[in-house]
This record gives C-alpha cells, structure tokens and sequence, in this order.
C-alpha cells in the first residue's frame, strides 16, 4: 500500500466516524457573524483586559491550519480570507461531544466555531470555542506549513492548492481584480460604456498573429476564436458609440513564454474625436492611477527595479534607437532615418520593417522604466492613419516597461480606400509567407464607408500590468488557469474507490 493510499484511507475512516456522530463530513449552510479578517479589523487592537470586560461571540469559520495540544485542551488555527484566528479549546468549555469531534480533526479540514474573544498569555486574539460545527473533510494531506506548495509546476496546474498553501498567490489574483476593477472606474467616469463583441469570428482581424480554427456544425463554417476585438470595436464607433471599451479574452496560436500565453486578457478602448496624442495623455493617467490603487503609490518593486509610473518617459521610435544604441558609434537622426542605412542595419525586406526590427533588438530589453514608444512605419501598422508629416510613418505608439509590451495605441485609419489599399499590401505580405500578416475584411471596409469620425483606439495588457504591479515574474503568475500540457492519468478516482471498499469492507 502505497503512503498516499494509507493516509487517504485513514482521512476515508474518520468521515466514517463523523457521520457515527451525527455530523456530516460535507456540511450544511453555516451562518458566520464575521469573517476572520473582520474579526482581525474589528478586534484586533483591544486589549486582553477589554476583551474580558466586553466579552464579545463571534461565529466564524475557515480551513485549518494548524492543531496543537494535549490532553484535555488544544489550540488550532484556521484560515479564511488571507488571514488566521487562533481557536482555543478546552473541554469543560466545549463539552465532551464537540471535544470529540475536536480530537478527529486533521490539517486542510473546514469547522466552523463560536465563542468569546480573548487574548492568550501571550497576547493572541483567540475565540475560547463553546460550539464546534463540522463544514467539509479534506481527504489528501496539505503542503508542509512552513514552506508551503513549492513546485512551480504543480502550482500552476493545482490553483487551488497553490492558494491554499500560499498567502502571496492569493494577494496577486486580489491586485488583479484591483487593476481590472480600476481600469473600469476610470473609464466609466469620462464616458466610456462597457460592450461585448463575438470571440468566434468569421475573419480575424485587429492584430497580426496565427489564430485558433473552430467548427460550426450547423452553419457548416470555420470560424476563428478572436486575435483583437478591434474591428467589432471600431464598427460600434461608426454606429455612433462615441466611447466604448472591452475586457476581452483573445486567443493566439502561438508560442509560450513567461511573458506569453495562448489565452490572455487585454483592455480595449475607442475614443472618437481624438488622436493617439491624446491616448497618449490618457494612458499616462489610467496606468499612473491604476497603480495608486493596486499598491498604494506610483512606484512600485518589479524583478530588482523600482518602475516608476508618475513619469512615464516618451519617445519616438527613432530617438529610442539613438538613445540606447550601444553597438559603436552612435547613429545620428539622419541614419536612422535613411532607407539604405535601415536595410543594411536590419534584415526586412523594407526600410519600415527594418526599422521595427532594429528597436527590438537595440532598444526593448532597455525600456525598464514605463516609456511610451511613437511614430512607427507604415508597414507595420495596417490600420493606423498615416502621419501627416511623414507619410512613411503613422500616429501610433507603443507603452513598454520592464522589457516588454504592455500597450498598443493609435490614431484609427478612417478612409475606407486606404485601408482597402492596406489589407491588400497585407494580402501581399501574406502571399510572401507572412502568416501573420492581416486578411481583407469587406465588412469593415463597408462600415468605414458609412464615415467613422477621427478615433483613438488602444489595447493594454491587463496580464502584463499586473506582472509589473505584483512583482510576478511569469504570466502564468497571473493567470488562474493557464494552458498547460495534458497531465496524464491522475489516478484519485482509483484511490478513492479502493479506500472506500477497504473501508467499508
């Protein structure tokens, strides 16, 4: 017999003996008079002399965390919401039932429990138990309590034990829904309504990446799990929804990396009557505020470095490549400007796509502080409108941070027969073996027909952002669930059916 077979069948055995008491092993409603951490909050700073005047019942409940104690006394901790209450119990106070029960009670099980407040000699807040009420069994053995769930694999793939055992992993997916819950209340206050457009679409579109293909049986159609909303987004500015965001799923069938996943979460926005220069503005307050109300502060600790997002820095896609040119001799305005000196210099097939591919090698892995990235090629901007002063470039830009992207933003391309003329060098590109290039939607080109009013629109990486604002060096650090390789047979059916046999036997 295997150990993680005996130990089952032993935690089998005592639900055994609690339904023998009249209790259920997986139990009923229980009405708590606070949580723990409003137990803490509430009472955590009287005194042991102004317990005992006050003598305050709580009902609580929570998993257990710890037991200790001999005899005819014990003390055990449990846990709900992040934080730990000592309960103390002693069988004159508790009764030699509810003691009983006390004494079948392993780590991982969830009571609920109910008494007075008061402090330990050593100063503890603690609830002297007068009722014990049994909630749910645990059946498997919890990590060890002082190190916690540590194999990076199994906590991924385990979530809710890797929550469980880790005070910290709890603390991030809460920052999480902090950033979301912040981005959505700075975008409600200047207008914006919250929509939702199709994840399976007949075209993909709104970003240039490989898609997932699905099947629709009755309408006998591929359809493709969404790269971007943007399209769908954008359409809604012509129908006259002059502010409009998602929070959206997209999926992307591509590599994995700490910084990449197949299934992510992004934020995006479309504002009419404004330009990339005023996104540019709006984002330096949505990630400025954000922060503030993720962490308290704009400086926040990521990896070794202290990200400062009260100054966001800002350049353009040339002045970067100057700025963190390392290789020689520094290029002056006019070489990075030149076509033939790009070409030489990169390894793309066009000024525009040598340019792009120079600042990634030069200059990303040196954006550390938040710094927003203007004016890209046209090349790689399929729907961007085209500079007025450079037609070789379009009003775009990039936020990064830490190495990495976190945002992408520009003034829309509105004229229905240039971004005609740009799905087909898209289609061009795509005939040269870029698949990644984007398709030609007629649809969206008829929309624009209609008149769509000059627009800003940006996506943000609600992942990436709360890597940098909970200190998370891997994506899937944020991510509940991520995608990961089948596991393989699990075999708990199987041990569960042989400890039950056993026994009942």
């Amino acid at each position: 017999m295997s150990l993680e077979h005996e130990l089952l069948t032993q935690r089998f055995r005592r639900t055994r003996e609690l339904e023998a008491m009249g209790q259920r092993p997986y139990g009923a409603r229980f009405d708590f008079s606070h949580s723990v951490p409003e137990v803490l909050a509430k009472y955590g700073e009287i005194s042991g002399e102004g317990l005992e005047a006050a003598k305050p019942e709580v009902r609580v409940c929570g998993r257990i965390q710890s037991i200790r104690g001999k005899g005819k006394a014990g003390f055990m901790h449990i846990e709900q919401g992040g934080e730990r209450l000592q309960i103390y119990i002693k069988v004159d106070l508790l009764g030699e039932e509810d003691f009983k029960l006390y004494q079948l009670l392993d780590i991982g099980d969830i009571i609920g429990a109910g008494g007075a407040l008061f402090r330990t000699r050593t100063g503890e807040l603690s609830v002297q138990a007068a009722k014990l009420t049994f909630l749910s069994k645990t059946l498997l053995t919890m990590p060890e309590k002082f190190h916690g769930l540590e194999d990076v694999e199994t906590r991924v793939r385990q979530r809710y034990l890797d929550l469980i055992s880790n005070t910290d992993v709890r603390k991030t997916f809460v920052a999480r829904a902090k950033v979301v819950a912040s981005i959505r209340r700075q975008l409600d206050a200047r207008g914006f309504i919250e929509v939702e457009t199709p994840m399976m679409q007949p075209l993909y579109g709104g970003a240039a990446a490989r898609p997932f293909v699905t099947h629709h049986n009755t309408l006998d159609i591929d359809l493709y799990l969404r790269i971007a909303p943007e399209l769908y987004l954008k359409r809604l500015i012509v129908g006259g929804l002059d502010r409009v965001y998602e929070i959206n799923r997209n999926f992307r069938n591509e590599g994995v990396s700490i910084q990449h996943t197949p299934e992510f979460t992004m934020l995006e926005f479309y504002q009419a009557y404004t330009d990339y220069e005023g996104l540019m503005d709006l984002t330096v307050e949505l990630l400025r505020q954000t922060a503030i109300d993720v962490t308290g502060g704009t400086a926040v600790e990521f990896q070794g470095h202290t990200l400062d997002f009260g100054n966001i820095r800002r350049y353009t896609m040339r002045q970067a490549i100057i700025e963190f040119w390392k290789d020689g001799e520094k290029p002056t305005m006019a070489n990075v400007s030149d076509p033939e000196w790009l070409i030489q210099h990169g390894s793309k097939h066009s000024a525009g796509e040598s340019l792009v591919e120079i600042f990634e090698r030069v200059c990303e892995k040196d954006l550390i502080q938040p710094t927003i990235i203007y004016e890209y090629p046209v090349e790689v901007s399929p729907l961007s409108k085209r500079n007025r002063n450079d037609p070789n470039f379009v009003d775009r830009f990039e936020i990064f941070c830490a190495g990495m992207e976190i945002g992408n933003a520009y003034t829309e391309l509105n004229d229905p027969n240039e971004q005609r003329k740009r799905f087909e060098e898209q289609l061009a590109m795509q005939a040269r073996g870029d698949d990644e290039a984007h398709q030609m939607d007629e649809d969206y080109v008829r929309a624009l027909c209609y008149g769509m009013p000059p627009t800003g629109g940006e996506g943000i990486g609600i992942d990436r952002l709360t890597m940098l604002l909970t200190n998370s060096r891997s994506i899937r650090d944020v991510i509940l669930f991520p995608l990961l390789r089948p596991e393989g047979e699990i075999g708990i059916a199987d041990l569960l059916r042989k400890a039950e046999a056993e026994v009942d036997a």
